[in-house]
């Protein structure tokens, strides 16, 4: 089973994807997939039996790449509730993922 930190700094790497992705996308005919590619298809898959609040959150937050604080101002929650969401969304990815 993967650890939270590690499904942490895997998340990290699908957000710098996303906001980087005409790049990524640019560079596939002349350089071929990066690693990276494979990570963001395997936890797209991942979160999509996920309850849709957490699957909305995993869109907002890794491929939106909105911050916490900003996605509870633009919901109308406090930053805690996210913070919590996105714990509930860890702990799924974690049942989800494998090494």
């Amino acid at each position: 089973m993967m650890t939270l930190e590690n499904i942490r700094a895997d998340l990290k790497d699908v957000r710098y994807y996303y906001a980087r992705k005409e790049i990524f996308d640019s560079a596939i005919g002349g350089l071929g997939l990066n690693d990276v590619v494979k990570k963001v298809e395997k936890y797209n898959l991942a979160v999509q039996s996920a309850p849709p609040r957490l699957y909305e959150l995993y869109i907002f937050l890794y491929i939106k790449n909105y911050t916490q604080e900003a996605l509870a101002n633009k919901l109308g929650y406090e930053p805690e509730h996210i913070r919590r969401l996105n714990k509930k969304l860890l702990l799924f990815l974690q049942t989800k993922i494998e090494d």
